[in-house]
């Protein structure tokens, strides 16, 4: 039986390694420098940047959905889902689907024109659930990421 719930700070130790998992999933298993203190301060602090849906199936965790608002100059509100991630042993349940199906609903609920995310040129079992899902690819827009060094170097530069 599949229950899907809101994340609380009791699930941050479970967040923390799905995400471990995920990035594992993704070949990029020393990419995570999130710490738990991290997690529980900016999903469930005063000030929360995130939320974050679990999945549990039988009782047991079996994955989650991490989602945050975001702005469209041409649209206005949006929901960004950050992270989507089944446990191996609980894919091809239909769990990846629903928690998809809650996200959206929140963000209907919330106003939001549509839903973003960004899905792995390999992942063909992901690609195909969200093209079956109606999801456009927006291949004429690239992904930009700026961190570390070169983002300290451009925030030094604002007057």
């Amino acid at each position: 039986m599949l229950l899907i719930r809101p994340a609380t700070a009791n699930d941050v130790s479970s967040l923390l390694a799905m995400i471990r998992e995920l990035a594992e999933y993704e070949r990029e298993p020393d990419a995570v420098t999130t710490r738990a203190e991290d997690l529980a301060r900016n999903g469930f602090g005063a000030n929360p940047k995130f939320r974050a849906l679990i999945a549990e199936w039988n009782g047991q965790i079996a994955g989650f959905a991490l989602f945050f608002p975001y702005y469209s100059t041409w649209a206005g509100p949006g929901m960004f889902l950050e992270d989507l991630f089944i446990r191996t042993p609980f894919r091809r349940l239909g769990i990846g689907t629903a928690l998809m199906a809650a996200v959206g609903r929140v963000a209907v609920e919330e106003g939001c024109y549509g839903m973003k995310w960004e899905v792995l040129d390999w992942n063909e079992n992901a690609i195909g659930l969200y093209k079956a899902m109606g999801a456009e690819f927006r291949e004429s827009w690239k992904s930009m990421l700026l961190t570390g060094e070169s983002l300290q170097l451009l925030a030094k530069a604002a007057k």
